[in-house]
Order: structure tokens, then sequence, then C-alpha cells
């Protein structure tokens, strides 16, 4: 599964109640951002349904960003049965994402 853009309105119900989904939150003018998205891909695409990946553009959703305390991009908040429960600020290697995918899927 490839990542999705979600936004203010559409967030929400992008998360999914049950399992686990991981969130970018990020914006089009940042270099460390365009990075992480080819890592993510890989990730949703390695895990297929299992996994639900989405991108939220902070400059076009200041709503959201401010909700979850967005201060450096990017961050990825994991989500696990529609709560979050982990954040990362920076970019970080792959291992360390699918780290934590493996925590919350097991």
């Amino acid at each position: 599964m490839t990542m999705i853009a979600v936004n203010d309105a559409t967030f929400h119900e992008g998360i999914r109640q049950e399992g686990v989904t991981l969130v970018e939150f990020g914006a089009a003018w940042c270099p460390p951002c365009k990075a992480i998205k080819p890592l993510l891909d890989q990730l949703g695409a390695e895990h297929g349904d299992a996994l639900a990946v989405l991108e939220l553009d902070c400059d076009d959703s200041p709503r959201i960003a401010t909700e979850y305390g967005i201060m450096s991009m990017p961050t990825v908040i994991v989500f696990h049965d529609g709560q979050p429960v982990e954040k990362l600020v920076g970019l970080r290697p792959k291992a360390v994402y699918e780290t934590l995918v493996a925590k919350y899927m097991a």
C-alpha cells in the first residue's frame, strides 16, 4: 500500500481503529520529508493491507498539525488501534520504522 494523502477534513477517518497506522507529518518544501517518503512507501508495500501509511502536509492542514503538537518535520506518529503510541521526530533509517511497525503488529 502506498502513502495516502490526508488533510484536516480526512485525517481522523484515515486512522485505522484496528491495527497500525503510520502518519508522516511534513511539507512539500522540506528536503528530509521528501527523503522519508520512499522509505515509508516501501514499508507500506512490504506490509500490504496490514499497515496504513498516511501523509499530512502541515502547511495545508495546520489544525491537525497543531492538535498533534508537530514542531519539526518530518514527524512520524504511530497509531495502534486508533490511538497515538509513538512519535519520531526527524528522518530515521528505515530499520527504525520497521522495528516500530513490528512492535505493534505482533
